[in-house]
């Protein structure tokens, strides 16, 4: 999974930016239009999306759109549209943030920051009687240790930060194992079934980990 996708048909700005981000330790890919875009989502995923408006096979609010059936990752609006109901509609749609161009570097390097400090720094996460330490990479249930391999744990980090969204199987695949990787996609039912086992009272009848047929998972 990449920091950044910078979505912008632009190839001169992306670049800029992309160099920016580059510089401050950020791993960022690139794409100039919806199709694109949403491609690389789907196989890479991605901790923020810089997102244009004005692309040349989709707008961007429809992209957006996308995204949010499916993730809560962080969006960040970047267009030259510069009306209030713009705005209103980027925002509606789920984007986090709403930035007009021409923009400041520096503006926008802090913005990216912020969001970055607000959804990824926090080292615990908790759900009723689960409890994840990001940093030392340990899971309790009613206070008792339970061991998990290393894709348990991110696959259970990653549900617990978009919960109660629908995560695709492409995506959860994707993103844990990567697009490249020799695994087959069987071997996600095979670990949300480890993971149910080991998280919930009753894995024949979970209520945490749940199926959404023909799309994938949801965490609620």
């Amino acid at each position: 999974m990449v920091d950044i996708l910078i979505v912008e048909d632009n190839k001169e700005l992306s670049g800029l930016l992309r160099d920016f981000l580059i510089a401050e330790n950020y791993t960022v890919s690139a794409a100039y239009n919806a199709y694109d875009a949403l491609s690389l989502y789907e196989k890479y995923g991605a901790r923020l999306i810089v997102l244009d408006i004005m692309l040349p096979d989709k707008d961007g609010f429809a992209v957006c759109e996308k995204i949010r059936e499916q993730s809560n990752t962080p969006i960040l609006i970047v267009s030259a549209k510069t009306g209030k109901e713009d705005k209103l509609l980027g925002l509606n749609l789920g984007a986090d943030d709403y930035i007009e161009k021409p923009y400041d570097i520096d503006i926008m390097l802090a913005k990216i920051s912020g969001i970055f400090k607000r959804r990824y720094s926090v080292d615990e996460l908790v759900d009723e009687d689960i409890r994840v330490n990001k940093i030392n990479r340990t899971v309790y249930k009613s206070d008792v240790c339970i061991e998990m391999t290393a894709k348990e744990f991110d696959l259970l980090v990653l549900m617990l930060e978009n919960k109660d969204r629908v995560l695709s199987k492409d995506y959860i695949f994707n993103t844990i194992w990567g697009s490249d990787s020799f695994s087959e996609p069987q071997t996600l039912t095979v670990h949300i079934k480890w993971l149910r086992q080991k998280i919930e009272k009753n894995p024949k009848e979970p209520k945490k980990i749940l199926t959404v047929w023909g799309v994938g998972y949801k965490y609620v």
